[in-house]
């Protein structure tokens, strides 16, 4: 018999009212881990999200969920325009397509 297979064994204990607690004690423990793990990462990225849509202003460089890289002209409450080279194209984007924020250099290039 295996390791692998002693150990399933172990784990399905035996069946009715005298069976092993490791069994029910095991979906309690995981649940914690699988906050740690999946649910809190998630949670701190969409927080850093919203402060960086809050963050925003007129002459950042951004790029959208779609890979459209513009300046920002103007700010509305929920969308944005933004100016595309070459052609200076304005284009008017929801804000929660905003993937990424540059800030436009004080020096300029």
């Amino acid at each position: 018999m295996s390791v692998a297979t002693s150990f399933a064994f172990f784990l399905a204990g035996p069946a009715g009212p005298g069976g092993n607690n490791i069994t029910v004690l095991l979906p309690l423990l995981l649940i914690p881990v699988l906050y740690l793990v999946m649910i809190r990462p998630q949670q701190r990225r969409q927080k850093q999200w919203q402060a960086m849509l809050g963050s925003i202003k007129t002459g950042d460089r951004v790029t959208t969920a779609g890979g459209i890289r513009g300046i920002i002209l103007s700010i509305k409450d929920d969308s944005i325009i933004i100016r595309v080279a070459p052609d200076n194209l304005k284009l008017e984007v929801a804000k929660s397509a905003i993937a990424s924020v540059t800030q436009e250099d004080v020096t300029g290039s």
